[in-house]
């Protein structure tokens, strides 16, 4: 079985198209996990001790999880290592990792990239951390010399790619509603995505190659689940970001498969708004709080899978 037909069995099982982002800020940890004389290496332990006792929180509730590494590089090489045990942390828990890097280059330098996020060394297969996780971001403005790279290497070690397509954040339309021969330019990426997706669905219908499509964007995302139809979503823009359930519908096709919906601040740091000590009893509350908002959802469109009621 394939890596997304593995991941969309996860889905299934769990009943649960929920992506928990691990984007630890150290000013928002826990009290009781700052440490008394603050360092680099310091920090980064608090930041994998957090993870840690999230991911024990809520791995029977979801099917994977994504680490933005910017969190984790602000901390130098301790920084990495936080990441790099989160992730061994999240495999042993049996959870699909992906690696929020948003790597983009041309050539040989995003060859390069693609092996070390994806897991092949110039000098053999890793057996290190960095070649467990299974999917990478990337960013597909540098055009298909960016992006041929990660398809090869994905294929090459069964991992996947997500592509920036249509982001969250309030600016996106600054570039990517640019006109290219009358359609805009995150249609472009997103009909070329197609193409290479249509190539190499998994059984389930779907390709190891995703795109990101916020959930802030609704009516975008409806018509872009209708050009991208072997293209798996992350949903980016719940909760915190300002999206429910019912905004994130379109994403899904017909029968609610196809996306994860991504939720960081509003499960990561849920006890904040609790004003409780536990945070990973309150992350794993707001990670009910969310699946049952989404099978609201699912009811109230008609797209509740099959056997999830």
């Amino acid at each position: 079985m394939v890596l997304i037909d593995r991941l969309q069995a996860q889905i299934s099982a769990k009943k649960s198209p929920i992506l928990v982002g691990l984007d630890p800020l150290f000013d928002r940890l826990p009290p009781a996990l700052k440490p008394e004389k603050p360092s680099r290496e310091a920090a980064a332990l608090a930041l994998y001790r957090f993870n840690e006792a999230l991911l024990e929180a809520i791995a029977d509730l979801v099917p994977a999880v994504k680490l933005q590494m910017a969190c984790y590089e602000l901390y130098g090489p301790a920084g990495l290592e936080a990441f790099e045990r989160s992730v061994v942390k999240a495999k042993a828990l049996g959870l699909f990792v992906i690696d929020d890097s948003k790597r983009g280059d041309i050539g040989s330098t995003a060859a390069l990239y693609a092996a070390g996020h994806l897991g092949a060394a110039p000098l053999g297969r890793l057996s290190g951390p960095l070649a467990a996780q299974d999917f990478v971001t990337i960013n597909p403005y540098l055009g298909s010399d960016g992006l041929d790279p990660f398809y090869k290497e994905a294929l090459a070690q069964d991992k996947g790619v997500y592509v920036l397509v249509r982001t969250s954040n309030p600016s996106a339309r600054q570039y990517q509603e640019a006109q290219i021969e009358g359609r805009a330019l995150f249609e472009q990426i997103a009909l070329d995505l197609q193409a290479q997706a249509q190539a190499h669905q998994g059984s389930c219908g779907y390709a190891p190659f995703g795109a990101v499509v916020g959930a802030t964007w609704p009516a975008e995302a409806a018509k872009l689940r209708a050009m991208m139809p072997n293209v798996p979503f992350l949903v980016p823009g719940y909760g915190a970001q300002g999206g429910a359930g019912i905004d994130v519908m379109p994403c899904f096709d017909g029968a609610g498969q196809g996306a994860l919906i991504n939720s960081s601040r509003g499960i990561i740091f849920a006890f904040e708004t609790e004003k409780t000590h536990d945070f990973a009893g309150a992350a794993r509350r707001a990670t009910l709080a969310m699946r049952q908002d989404l099978i609201d959802a699912f009811k109230q469109t008609g797209k509740l899978p099959v056997g999830w009621d």
